[in-house]
């Protein structure tokens, strides 16, 4: 007797499909009260799951500050590199063509002008920090409740030779090029000097407590001879970068921040052969890597033609 009055699942699905009559409501209006149903159902669901992520990620960027990032213990070394910027970090020109080398001393022109004097002119903005390395200088916590933060000053005469001032080819013109190093924008990095033993001997002779030290050389030793004699021109004569420009606390709260420079000129390379050249930055938190050719160091070749 029950078995009469309860039809099989088979048996319902079919009168819903095909119109079967149950009291008060056809099979069409059963399909469709379950199809809305079934709707709402997923409507819900996938709006629950929706809320979950919009909250996940509302949550997370109220612990993270637009000016500091949260986790930086696996950030890399800053780069080392090079201006002008060449491909394949390769400069080769003629000296009795000045369009061989029009490219570089154009690289050297456009990079420099924001260390131009009237660059910095804002009290406001720029500091007049010492003239000579200093220790860092500290300038508050990564926020803006004191606004933007002041930059020190970084004067291009203090780059001689290579500034573009006396000679506005950067010793090209004479077969003596200069490059300008820099050392790559970390937000809150700290470089520490390294220790005095730890230096090689070319570089030991001028050390400073507050000047992350580069030296540059033939990459391999038997090309040394054909390197010759290279000038540095820094702040105070140093070669290298004083800690007082450190640390950097990003574009928002230092917009016009200007990263201390180190001009490298080459006075005597051998001419009309490629000679490669290696610039290396020293420090106890500057590492080296064969995956990343300018962590901490960059290779540069050289091929200056005679005529």
């Amino acid at each position: 007797m029950g078995q009469k009055l309860m039809p099989s699942f088979g048996g319902w699905l079919g009168s819903i499909e095909y119109g079967v009559n149950y009291p008060g409501k056809t099979g069409r209006v059963w399909k469709e009260e379950v199809e809305v149903k079934i709707l709402l159902f997923y409507l819900i669901f996938y709006g629950c799951l929706a809320g979950i992520f919009i909250g996940t990620i509302q949550v997370m960027l109220f612990t993270i500050s637009e000016f500091e990032p949260k986790y930086q213990d696996r950030v890399a070394p800053p780069g080392l590199t090079l201006i002008p910027q060449v491909l394949k970090t390769e400069i080769s020109f003629s000296i009795s063509d000045p369009q061989s080398y029009g490219q570089y001393v154009e690289g050297l022109n456009k990079f420099l002008k924001n260390y131009d004097s009237d660059q910095q002119a804002s009290d406001m903005i720029f500091d007049t920090c010492a003239d000579k390395p200093d220790d860092y200088i500290m300038r508050g916590a990564f926020n803006n409740a004191q606004g933007q933060k002041k930059v020190c000053r970084f004067k291009r005469e203090w780059l001689e030779n290579c500034s573009g001032i006396a000679d506005s080819s950067y010793g090209y013109r004479d077969g003596k090029p200069c490059v300008v190093v820099k050392l790559n924008r970390v937000l809150g990095f700290k470089p520490k000097p390294p220790l005095n033993e730890s230096l090689p001997a070319e570089v030991m002779g001028k050390y400073n407590q507050y000047v992350m030290p580069v030296h540059c050389s033939a990459k391999k030793e038997e090309d040394a001879d054909k390197v010759g004699p290279v000038e540095y021109y820094g702040m105070a004569g140093y070669a290298g970068f004083p800690l007082q420009y450190y640390p950097y606390y990003g574009k928002l709260l230092q917009p016009k921040y200007l990263q201390p420079l180190l001009a490298v000129q080459f006075t005597n390379l051998t001419y009309d052969t490629e000679v490669r050249v290696e610039c290396k930055l020293y420090g106890e938190n500057i590492g080296y890597s064969d995956k990343d050719r300018f962590q901490g160091r960059f290779e540069v070749k050289f091929d200056i033609k005679s005529s």
